[in-house]
């Protein structure tokens, strides 16, 4: 599991251990999230000593492993690159289930305009349009 690094930070913003211990405890606390057993984090001391600080109140287990690493996301986030560009327009989600069945939709959608679908062809808006009928049971 990969927990939010500040990749780029606001001009003098400073995050301290307190504002990373506030900001673990909030991601940890929905109850969407599975105890981790891996955070990967930039390489901001203030994460580290958070971690230390929760495995303490044993609000972590104590074998979780802390990866540091400036730019190990970036692959995950820059695939989803077109999936930001649409949830912009729509001002954002309320609510994770509500989100979580938006993007699935997003997703699917866009595996079937790269063509990474079985029998249904990247060029062929017919079968892309026979496909969605039947999966969504909509019209398309």
């Amino acid at each position: 599991m990969i927990l939010g690094s500040c990749a780029v930070a606001p001009e003098g913003y400073k995050k301290d251990k307190s504002s990373a211990i506030q900001f673990l405890k909030r991601v940890l606390s929905q109850d969407h999230v599975a105890r981790p057993g891996t955070i990967v984090t930039d390489k901001n001391p203030s994460y580290s000593a958070a971690i230390e600080s929760l495995k303490a109140a044993k609000m972590l287990k104590s074998n979780l492993r802390h990866v540091k690493h400036k730019r190990k996301n970036n692959i995950l986030e820059s695939d989803h690159r077109f999936v930001k560009r649409r949830i912009r327009y729509s001002l954002w989600f309320q609510e994770f289930h509500c989100a979580q069945r938006t993007i699935a939709g997003y997703e699917s959608m866009h595996m079937i305009r790269k063509g990474q679908v079985c029998y249904v062809g990247k060029n062929d808006p017919i079968s892309q349009k026979r496909f969605v009928q039947n999966i969504f049971g909509a019209a398309a």
